[in-house]
C-alpha cells in the first residue's frame, strides 16, 4: 500500500510524528475531544472519514487518541496506520452489553481475550490462534480500576459484526447459528459483546504491538430476560478515565 503525498496515512490523514507512542482507540468521533480533555496541551491533528486524532501529553510523554469507527474493519485500519505512524501501545475505550449474570450497566469490563466471531481478524490468523489482549496492559487496566474505586470484570469478550444479530437473533436467516452459539459464550462464561476488540488483538499480534481494552457496561440484556434489575448507563467517563490512569501508571513504570 503506498503512502498519499509526503508521507500521509491514507485513511487517517496522519504522519509519522503526529501521534505518541501511546494512543487511545473510541470508536466514535465524537468521543476524541471528551478524552483529549485530559491530556495536557492537546491539539488537533487530523479529522478524515469516522478516523480522528488528538495528540497532546500525559506525565511529559507524547500520547493521541484516534477513533476508529464501528467493527473490525476500521479499527484495524486505524491500527495498521498508527502503527506506520509510530505508535506502539494501544487501549481501545468503548461500550459493551453484559453477558454474564453478575455484570451489570455502569460497570467497568477489561477484555482478556476476545471470541473471535467477526470476519476481519480471519483475514490476519488462522481461526485456531486466540484473540488475546496484551498482559502489562490488562494488569494496568485492573490496578487503575481499583485505584479509581470502579466495580469491574475481567475475562472473554464476544466480538461480532452484527450489532442486531446479537439484539435480535431470532428474526435473522441464520438464528439458528447465532443462538446457538450466543448460549455457547454464556455457558463458557463470557462476560460481554462488543465488536472490535479480537480484530485489535489479532492485529496487534500480527504487528507486534500492545493492545489492551476497557469498556462501559452499558446494560445487560441477560439480567433483563431474568426480570433481574438492569441499570442502563451510557456515560462512558468510567472507561476513559481508567484509560488514561492505565497509561498514565505505564509511562511511569518505563520512564
Amino acid at each position: 500500500m503506498k503512502y498519499a503525498e509526503d508521507g500521509l496515512q491514507y485513511h487517517i490523514a496522519v504522519r509519522e510524528g503526529d501521534v505518541g507512542e501511546f494512543v487511545i482507540l473510541p470508536g466514535d468521533p465524537k468521543r476524541c475531544k471528551k478524552i483529549a480533555a485530559y491530556f495536557d496541551d492537546p491539539k488537533l491533528v487530523a479529522d478524515n472519514r469516522e478516523y480522528v486524532t488528538y495528540t497532546g501529553y500525559l506525565n511529559g510523554v507524547k500520547v493521541s487518541v484516534t477513533s476508529t469507527g464501528i467493527g473490525g474493519p476500521s479499527a484495524s485500519i486505524a491500527l495498521e496506520e498508527l502503527v506506520k505512524a509510530g505508535a506502539k501501545h494501544f487501549i481501545r475505550v468503548g461500550t459493551c452489553g453484559g453477558m454474564d449474570i453478575d455484570v451489570k450497566g455502569g460497570d467497568i469490563v477489561i477484555a482478556t481475550g476476545a471470541i473471535r466471531m467477526e470476519g476481519t481478524s480471519k483475514e490476519y490468523a488462522p481461526i485456531e490462534f486466540p484473540a488475546v489482549a496484551d498482559h502489562e496492559t490488562v494488569n494496568a487496566l485492573v490496578e487503575a480500576s481499583k485505584k479509581l474505586g470502579y466495580n469491574y470484570h475481567t475475562g472473554v469478550v464476544e466480538c461480532k459484526d452484527s450489532f442486531y444479530g446479537q439484539h435480535e437473533p431470532e428474526k435473522m436467516p441464520v438464528s439458528y447459528e447465532l443462538m446457538n452459539k450466543w448460549n455457547a459464550w454464556l455457558r463458557l462464561g463470557c462476560k460481554a459483546s462488543e465488536m472490535e476488540s479480537a480484530a485489535l488483538f489479532i492485529v496487534g499480534s500480527y504487528l507486534r504491538v500492545k493492545v489492551g481494552s476497557v469498556f462501559l457496561v452499558v446494560a445487560n440484556q441477560e439480567r433483563e430476560k431474568q426480570g433481574l434489575d438492569n441499570p442502563v448507563v451510557h456515560d462512558t467517563e468510567g472507561a476513559i478515565k481508567v484509560a488514561v490512569e492505565a497509561f498514565k501508571n505505564i509511562i511511569e513504570q518505563n520512564k
